[in-house]
């Protein structure tokens, strides 16, 4: 059963966040990670979307993205998005 880690951020300092951006996306590669969101227009229909900036990664399995999330080689990189950034993170298991 795939796994999903969804973000929903708001980015506090533009230039740092782009190194947490090009670091992460080599790390969520090697745990089978794809990014199916990463931004983008939207609109909020239902409910409340506080934060504006919304990143989905696809992983092959709900353990995979927790492996990845967990990770020592993420670790440093994870402490550069919340030092540049606030936010919501789950992973969640996909559909069958």
């Amino acid at each position: 059963m795939t796994g999903y880690a969804i973000f929903q951020i708001e980015i506090t300092n533009p230039e740092e966040y782009k190194n947490y951006v090009a670091k992460a996306s080599g790390i969520v590669a090697k745990y089978g990670g794809e990014y199916l969101v990463r931004g983008g227009d939207y609109e909020c229909v239902e409910g409340e979307w506080k934060l504006p900036r919304t990143v989905v990664v696809k992983f092959p399995s709900y353990e995979k993205a927790l492996e990845f999330y967990n990770s020592e080689e993420y670790k440093p990189v994870r402490q550069i998005r919340l030092d540049n950034s606030v936010g919501n993170v789950i992973i969640i298991k996909g559909a069958k």
